[in-house]
């Protein structure tokens, strides 16, 4: 890359040519103040004035994020002129913000209020009339809260930059500018596939999940049964809530936490995601087999579902019609469980903690219950489980390690773990597959070429001389590529794996939110690095299990031997397994 010789406070740099400003005075040792450094610069460009400074022969202040650097460039960022104009960006940004910080849920990590604090802006110095304000909370996942937005345009570039999407855009024109679904309808009258992705780049408390944390209070003061099982994906990110590293893996003290919030039972949903690879492998072998619908797609996201009914309705034979692994585990708690502990299923309330906003949708629908009783009561985020946690008044850090419950579904291998990132639910089928096809284990255990982060990534699999070629894709952007290929009939695959976070559930829309300004002990590139240290969390967990291979797991092989008969039997279908229904109305 050429380099370009620039000046910033006087002081000469060599900084690579293409630069913005606030790129080049980053990498030469200054943090100009801004709403999307943090980012990925995913923003309405220079929309919020933040980080205006001053460049020698330009007209005026210049935004330095979109500002690209050029020979001889002369940059002040500390000008009287560039400081003032900074606060007076912010002040106003503040001065139609509704600043009830006390009871927003980002409190704590709102950027508003960061750069508020670092350019000296304060409130009170411009009044007016606000924006009309909208709070949308018809969805089961997503509060949308017009008065607490700054119009910075990330959530907009995130819809579009991770699926292709453009659920959210900005409504109405000058002062009564808002972000929001075409004719501010609510998010639930859209093709919002509640991914929650617009939520953990939010810079505010505008985006945010709809806390379910009440529903548990209520049921523990009700003296409900209540059990909890967690994802694979919580356990590497929620050490980050309580200022531990990203990427390092928490599941002990997470154990520990739950326990101490009183749940009657806390269990770990990779039984669910053993149990799921037992259906999903036997549904692929039987529709390989037998000449079913191929490729056969993963069904463990809702987001994803969401988007394949939306936008593929001719294509919903493709999906498995497995339910996902929490879903399949609140079904076994509410019937197995509940009859091996002499428990009234009414009794019984199930809560899964969460990387996805979408699981609280998930768990609403009509096919997730049983005579009326649902699946699954509740869905917190991980962002939910720690605000319950310091709620407590737990010491996160200093809790001992803990072991989940180990009765009746307490195992698990390490096939279930690596379900929370992209390519885990696709290597934990192989790792099955292959036993079942060729009557022994693949040598390896693991199947690299199905790992990564590429957005679609393909590979062919030798087994017992049958080759299987398989593909995964992560966010619906790149879904949309295989997708259209089924449906023009050009695709080569008979197993596809999609998930609808990039990256997978280690980057789910409940997650810990990840930002330079609030991980001071991080690496300049954490923003680019954080979902390869939740994935190398949870690589690192399926390597230290004895057991890796779901067939292997003991109490799902009793779970049948005792209940479901057999994978893909009548009671297994009856309980595990689902359907799904095209959308209509915004695509037809």
């Amino acid at each position: 890359m050429a380099k370009v010789n620039i000046k910033i406070e006087g002081v000469s740099y060599q900084v690579e040519e293409g630069m913005t400003i606030l790129e080049a005075a980053k990498a030469c040792g200054y943090e100009i103040p801004s709403l999307c450094a943090f980012n990925h610069g995913e923003c309405s460009n220079a929309s919020c004035r933040v980080c205006l400074v001053e460049v020698k022969g330009a007209r005026g202040l210049v935004a330095s994020c979109v500002y690209p650097v050029n020979e001889g460039m002369e940059v002040y960022i500390s000008t009287p002129r560039a400081v003032e104009a900074r606060r007076a960006s912010v002040e106003l940004l503040l001065s139609n913000h509704n600043k009830n910080c006390q009871q927003c849920v980002k409190n704590g990590q709102c950027e508003l209020l960061h750069v508020a604090s670092i350019t000296g802006a304060r409130e009170g110095r411009f009044k007016g009339v606000k924006t009309p304000v909208t709070i949308d909370t018809l969805t089961p996942s997503i509060v949308r809260d017009t008065s607490k937005c700054i119009l910075c345009g990330r959530c907009v570039e995130r819809c579009k930059n991770a699926h292709g999407l453009g659920i959210l855009g900005f409504e109405n024109r000058g002062f009564k500018t808002i972000v929001a679904p075409a004719e501010n309808r609510s998010m639930a009258n859209s093709p919002c596939i509640l991914c929650g992705q617009c939520v953990s780049v939010c810079p505010t408390g505008a985006l945010t999940e709809k806390s379910e944390i009440g529903l548990i209070d209520a049921a523990m003061k009700a003296g409900k049964h209540v059990v909890v099982q967690t994802a694979p994906a919580v356990r590497a990110a929620l050490g980050e809530e309580f200022g531990m590293p990203v990427g390092t893996a928490v599941t002990g003290k997470m154990v520990a936490a739950l326990k101490r919030l009183g749940f009657n039972k806390v269990y770990d949903t990779n039984f669910g995601a053993d149990l799921t690879i037992m259906e999903e492998g036997t549904e692929l072998l039987s529709r390989i087999k037998n000449g079913g619908v191929l490729p056969m797609i993963t069904s463990c996201s809702p987001g994803w579902i969401n988007y394949a009914e939306y936008n593929y309705g001719d294509l919903l034979d493709h999906l498995s019609s497995c339910k996902s692994p929490h879903q399949m585990q609140g079904a076994i708690i509410k019937s197995y469980y509940a009859e091996k502990n002499g428990i009234d299923p009414k009794d019984i309330f199930v809560v899964s903690i969460m990387p996805c906003t979408a699981k609280k949708f998930e768990k609403e629908r009509d096919e997730m219950q049983k005579d009326g009783i649902k699946d699954v009561d509740a869905v917190l985020t991980t962002r939910e489980l720690a605000r319950m946690i310091k709620r407590a008044g737990i010491i996160f850090n200093r809790l001992p390690d803990e072991e989940f419950d180990q009765d009746l579904m307490g195992e698990y291998t390490g096939a279930g773990v690596i379900f929370g990132v992209t390519g885990g639910v696709m290597e934990a089928a192989l790792r099955t597959v292959y036993y079942v096809l060729t009557g022994k284990e693949h040598d390896a255990i693991k199947f690299e070429d199905v790992r990564g982060f590429d957005g679609v990534r393909e590979a062919s699999i030798d087994i017992n001389g049958m080759t299987v070629n398989v593909a995964i894709a992560h966010g619906m952007k790149n879904a949309k590529v295989l997708m259209d290929d089924i449906r023009a009939g050009k695709s080569k695959y008979h197993f596809i794996e999609i998930m609808g976070c990039p990256g997978g559930c280690i980057n789910g829309g409940g997650q810990p939110i990840v930002r330079s300004c609030f991980l001071p002990n991080e690496d300049d590139d954490i923003v680019d690095t954080y979902r390869e240290k939740r994935a190398k969390a949870l690589y690192s967990e399926d390597e230290r299990q004895t057991l890796r291979q779901s067939h292997k797991n003991t109490q799902v092989k009793a779970l049948y031997d005792e209940f479901l008969g057999e994978p893909n039997s009548h009671k297994a279908h009856e309980l595990l397994h689902t359907t799904y229904s095209a959308k209509v109305g915004f695509n037809d």
